[in-house]
């Protein structure tokens, strides 16, 4: 509605029928969602026509909004902005001929001391990490890549899994979920470019850093080195990637536009340097034209000159760290950046590979858990320290994590648990944050803003070069060359401080110098707050704003306007000063806390937005011209999304903005709005709603009539003075509210340590007689032969050791070092007695324990004199170091490092993981990381359909029986009915959350290995489980391989399945992939 009152959300126009409830419809995965043909419109009709009943409520509609025009119609005051003078100059110089560098393999991407210019077009990369091994379902890929491209994003990073991708020497697999075609079609379906960090090391809090656990055990040179057998194992990885990826290059009209070598390393050691090259041919001999990138983890000047030099460097940068403790304690900003880079590369532009965007939580019942950590990088760091970057100059920045996900099954590495949420802005289970809101502003600012993507860093107030008129604040001030568009970014001198600071700024303009704000008392920095004002700042086709002390939105056109929405806290004052065009629409501001002062020279309107303002505001309405005001909680609804053009648009890249369209419009209030279309002069939107709220649509005075997920809505305002505007109520359905899941209950109970008992054989198990092994860590004593489970294919979760000697009596006692890696157990038997369990450590990554040297004392007449005695060590592989300060500590030791009885020696050994070891797994969908080498798993007992019909019924909550110790499986099954068109998360909950007893779980939820609950140390319970792995139509099975570690113990575990959100919406059905239970060979 044009009236003041309907901008502020007090009148709107609710068209709501049953039948128009926010309700998505199912659709198929990558399209862009355009009405059914059986819903209101369709894309190929035009609006139906009306019946006799349709019409004459359409009259009624229409009678409604004529009353409601001539009540509220707008009278021009003393308080309204006057009529603009004609413009007297464009704040636009003309650019010179500007020089670019490519890597001389082709232009289509190419750069110089600013930014990045990809098909010609100078862009801002605004990225975030995602890993699609951390949620391995492809349906739900899409999902987060839209959520990424509303933030107003425009890429993705990605890692790629060597270990999960190259199982086993000569197997190449990019099935199922590895499939990274799958990936290159849903980040170009929502508009995002990718830039591809196939490592070979990736680090990322994963098993041996994401290298191959069959090239920790199987190589014996350097990891990550130019030795002969490292280059022989990467190669055929790396070239695997470059035969997928090489069509999916953006000169192809594919989504990839970077490729990094490796991963955070160090030049100084010349067989490093000579790694690099060796990538970098492999690369380019294989097609790959793109620039080569990488991430240097600190200022060490790595790979910008010499042998591997690459392209583009990059530098990451964590300054929080990685104690969530006490997440209201801050670290400074780091205030060197833009010095260090005009030392080291000042010909590049200025490239943040991975910049703080959460962290990752250790284990241990001392450790904060990840909304500390989200807390830690909350948006009020968002603001402070994302700002800085941009205060740096930097034009290519990737946030890790923005999404964290699951590292499920064998993914972690040894010092982080299942959860990967990282605290991220899009939490585990896809949920938006307020860090997500945060993210946005910043996203639409920059996507609106292409002075900003070309940038000369003037100065700031350590040189003298930004006039502040209190010195605890600290501004910076960059300035495009050819539009002088400046951009004064602020903050508190002490980044770490609390205070509430006042200043006034002196700004360079085309009207002069002005020290600002000019109609307020001061510009507020409340604490933890950084704030940039712009200069000479031009939106849309041929609009000015000479300065602005309130934030940008929003800057572009809406079919033939210019549009301005700027925001501000509604407990603070801002201003901004405009040059009105056009002739304005009968329009009138009754809020007495927004004042006009017009300018004595220049064009130029100043308006002031005094404290108290709420909701939507409509500031200059005419027909080149819309400039909107809203506080800072209504701008935080609003999204932009991207209007795919078919005409003009380059090739495959429509759906990206700049190159497949500039075309928008303005949503507000839905919790999502993921994509929107205009066909016929029918606007359609689609997302996701949380709650009811008020729907407010700025869009194409062209536009008759809109639909949400396919539901008619109405038709926007048409006449002449208010073209453009809607505003409805969308209704969360009632229905929907809360969502029933079932327990857990009527579970089945088999043991799972045959291995104990008498009468159990080993015959076909590996003989572990191994007297070399490639690992640099050796055994510590013993007989000379290797126990490391690796070294025998061995190399996930549990592994099973047997220890043969044949008795002579004098034995009492076996002396073993049992290396597990942080947070690991080990439980030894004599024969089918238990001796004891020996734990590893970590407590918020203090007193890090990651093997244990302990005795293991015989129970009494436990040994059989003169017979086959067998000592059996269970033990859990927490996964392979990373590569800290070697790259040889991916090759753990993990397994029995000393064994020696206290008389006598021992005989054979044999060995036990997961079936078929890393060479012959029979799983070939979940993959390599998936199971480990209990009797249970290697059986397939966490598979559905595998039949529990014979087994004794038992609750989980009873543990095993007797309270003994030892491993036993429990199963059960449960359904859901959960529809299509909802976005339900959901997880499993142990123990109600509590931690301490003595016991560890593997939770397998339709045979996916989604959870390793320590629950003697912590700190998850809680165990989200994603749509896709879960069958939300049909019938679940969830199977808990429980590990009792302590006899008499009181273990009692409880399961539970919770619902965490349920949101209208969502992208439809999702599709599943659980193979279910078959025959299994146990002697392979």
């Amino acid at each position: 509605m044009p009236c003041t009152a309907c901008d502020n959300g007090d009148i709107s126009v609710d068209l709501k029928s049953e039948t128009s409830n926010w309700a998505p419809p199912t659709n198929s995965r990558y399209k862009i969602q355009l009405p059914k043909p059986n819903s209101p419109f369709s894309q190929e009709s035009a609006p139906p026509k009306m019946s006799a009943p349709s019409r004459f409520y359409s009259i009624v509609l229409i009678l409604m909004s004529l009353m409601l025009m001539v009540f509220c119609r707008p009278e021009w005051s003393r308080d309204s902005p006057r009529t603009p003078r004609p413009l007297l100059q464009k704040m636009q110089s003309t650019a010179p001929s500007e020089q670019f560098s490519n890597n001389g393999l082709t232009d289509v991407v190419q750069w110089d001391n600013y930014s990045l210019i990809v098909k010609d077009q100078r862009i801002f990369l605004h990225s975030g990490e995602f890993h699609a091994f951390r949620i391995p379902v492809p349906d739900l890929w899409f999902d987060v890549f839209q959520k990424i491209h509303a933030a107003g994003l425009n890429a993705i990073s990605v890692y790629v899994h060597w270990g999960l991708s190259n199982p086993s020497k000569g197997v190449i697999d990019f099935d199922d979920w590895r499939d990274l075609q799958s990936l290159f079609d849903a980040a170009k379906a929502a508009g995002l470019f990718i830039v591809l960090r196939p490592g070979p090391y990736i680090n990322a809090e994963t098993t041996a850093g994401g290298i191959a656990h069959w090239v920790t055990s199987e190589v014996a040179g350097q990891l990550r080195t130019n030795a002969s057998d490292f280059e022989a194992a990467w190669k055929p990885y790396i070239n695997a990637i470059i035969d997928v990826t090489k069509p999916n290059q953006v000169t192809e009209g594919g989504p990839v536009i970077a490729v990094q070598i490796d991963n955070e390393y160090f030049q100084s050691d010349p067989t490093h340097g000579a790694y690099f090259a060796q990538l970098e041919e492999t690369y380019i001999q294989g097609g790959i034209v793109v620039p080569l990138t990488y991430n240097d983890p600190g200022q060490g000047k790595n790979f910008i000159n010499g042998t591997g030099a690459v392209d583009i460097y990059g530098l990451d940068s964590y300054p929080q760290g990685f104690d969530c403790s006490d997440p209201e304690t801050w670290s400074p900003v780091t205030t060197n950046y833009h010095q260090y880079h005009e030392s080291v590369n000042p010909s590049q532009p200025w490239y943040f590979p991975e910049f703080q965007g959460g962290a990752f939580d250790p284990w241990g019942p001392n450790s904060p858990g990840y909304d500390n950590c989200f807390q830690l990088t909350g948006p009020d760091f968002q603001q402070v320290f994302y700002h800085q970057l941009w205060a740096s100059n930097a034009k290519l920045i990737s946030y890790y994590m923005l999404y964290g996900g699951t590292s499920w099954g064998a993914i972690p590495f040894h010092g982080v648990y299942t959860s990967y949420d990282y605290g991220s802005a899009i939490r585990e289970n896809r949920a938006l944050s307020t860090k997500y809101s945060e993210l946005k502003n910043q996203g639409l600012f920059l996507r609106s803003t292409p002075s900003f993507r070309k940038t000369d860093w003037i100065g700031d107030s350590s040189t003298n070069s930004v006039n502040i008129t209190n010195s605890a604040v600290f501004g910076t001030f960059l300035r495009n060359p050819d539009t002088n568009a400046g951009f004064y970014i602020t903050r508190q001198t002490d980044s770490t401080s609390n205070a509430v600071s006042q200043f006034k700024i002196t700004v360079s303009t085309s009207e002069g110098p002005l020290q600002i704000p000019l109609t307020t008392d001061a510009i507020v920095l409340n604490g933890r707050e950084s704030k940039i004002l712009v200069t000479n700042y031009q939106f849309g086709s041929d609009s000015l704003l000479l300065y602005s002390t309130a934030s940008i939105l929003f800057a572009g056109t809406i079919g033939p306007r210019d549009v301005l929405l700027l925001y501000g806290t509604s407990n603070e004052s801002s201003e901004a000063s405009i040059a009105f065009t056009g002739t304005p629409n009968d329009f009138k501001i009754t809020s007495s806390n927004v004042q006009f002062h017009n300018s004595t020279s220049g064009p130029y309107t100043t308006v002031t937005f005094l404290q108290g303002i709420q909701g939507l505001i409509t500031i200059w309405d005419s027909n080149t011209q819309l400039v909107l005001f809203a506080d800072s909680d209504t701008a935080a609804t609003f999204f932009a999304p991207v209007i795919p053009e078919t005409e003009n648009a380059q090739g495959g890249l429509e759906n990206y903005w700049q190159f497949g369209s500039n075309r928008t419009t303005l949503v507000g209030g839905p919790y999502l709005v993921r994509n929107a279309t205009i066909q016929n002069s029918h606007l359609a939107l689609w997302g996701d709603l949380n709650n009811s709220v008020t729907l407010t649509v700025i869009t194409e005075p062209t536009v008759t009539s809109i639909s949400c997920n396919g539901m008619f809505l109405g038709s926007p305002l048409n006449s002449s003075d208010s073209k453009g505007f809607f505003t409805t109520s969308l209704q969360k359905r009632s229905s929907i509210q809360s969502i029933p899941v079932p327990q857990l209950q009527s579970w089945k109970f088999s043991d799972s340590l045959p291995e104990i008992q008498a009468d159990f054989s080993d015959a076909d198990w590996k003989l572990a007689n191994h007297t070399s092994t490639n690992s640099p860590f050796k055994p510590y004593y013993g007989d000379g032969r290797v126990l490391y489970g690796c070294d025998y294919g061995f190399c996930e979760n549990i592994v099973i050791f047997r220890g043969h000697f044949n008795a002579t009596g004098a034995e009492k006692s076996a002396n073993m070092s049992v290396n597990g890696g942080e947070a690991f157990a080990t439980s030894v038997w004599i024969n089918q007695d238990f001796i004891k369990t020996a734990f590893g450590n970590s407590s918020n990554n203090e007193n890090i324990l990651e093997e244990i040297d302990d005795v293991f004392t015989f129970p009494s007449g436990s040994v059989k004199k003169g017979q086959d005695n067998v000592i059996t060590v269970i033990y859990d592989n927490m996964g392979l170091n990373e590569t800290q300060g070697s790259p040889e500590t991916s090759k753990s030791p993990r397994g029995i490092r000393g064994f020696k009885l206290n008389d006598g020696s021992f005989g054979e050994w044999k060995v036990q993981g997961k079936l078929g070891g890393y060479t012959n797994y029979p799983d070939k969908v979940r993959g390599i990381f998936n199971e480990g080498g209990t009797f249970g798993e290697r059986s397939g007992w966490h598979l559905p359909g595998f039949d529990t019909s014979k087994w004794q019924s038992r609750s989980l909550s009873s543990g095993l029986p007797n309270q003994s110790p030892g491993v036993g499986f429990f199963v059960t099954t449960f359904k859901l009915n959960i529809p299509d068109d909802l976005d339900v998360a959901l997880s499993f909950v142990f123990d109600n959350g509590s931690q301490g007893q003595a016991y560890r779980a593997t939770l397998f939820v339709n045979g996916w290995f989604m959870g390793k609950r320590v629950a003697n140390l912590g700190p998850q319970s809680k165990f989200p489980v994603h749509q896709g792995i879960l069958n939300y139509s049909g019938t679940n099975t969830v199977a808990v391989l429980l590990w009792a570690l302590e006899p008499n113990a009181g273990i009692d575990p409880e399961l539970k399945l919770v619902v965490d959100s349920v949101i209208d919406g969502g992208i439809g059905s999702v599709s599943t992939n659980n193979p279910a239970w078959s025959p299994r060979n146990l002697k392979s």
